[in-house]
């Protein structure tokens, strides 16, 4: 198993998908560090040498934000947010969509499984 930015890769996958395991870096990002580190698209992590791999572990810590230090950050803006009391800080706080999604239905993801609403029934 390689471990990259403190994450196992997979190592049966091919780079360009494996590195999508680490929370910051997708498709494009992954696409873009394999064109740069010139590696073949259809190389697998199993295949890699020990200098491919230490040249892709080197280029995501010099220009990559990713793991606990992407996480941290965009709690920390989520904080902000919720301390300043605009209204998206105060859907964040409401568990509400942040984005102008419409809540009428849908937004059951944001606001949990849907509960029923006590005397509503038809005599």
């Amino acid at each position: 198993m390689a471990r990259i930015a403190g994450v196992n890769i997979p190592t049966q996958k091919r780079v360009e998908i494996a590195l999508t395991y680490i929370h910051g870096i997708g498709r494009t990002k992954a696409k873009e560090i394999c064109q740069t580190c010139e590696i073949p698209a259809e190389r697998r992590v199993h295949d890699l040498t020990e200098q491919e791999t230490s040249l892709i572990r080197e280029m995501i810590d010099r220009d990559f934000t990713v793991e606990g230090d992407l996480r941290r950050t965009v709690a920390m803006n989520i904080k902000r947010l919720l301390d300043l009391g605009c209204y998206r800080g105060l859907r964040h706080r409401k568990g509400l969509p942040v984005h102008g999604q419409r809540t009428h239905t849908n937004a059951r993801t944001r606001k949990g499984k849907a509960r029923a609403i006590a005397g509503k029934k038809k005599a």
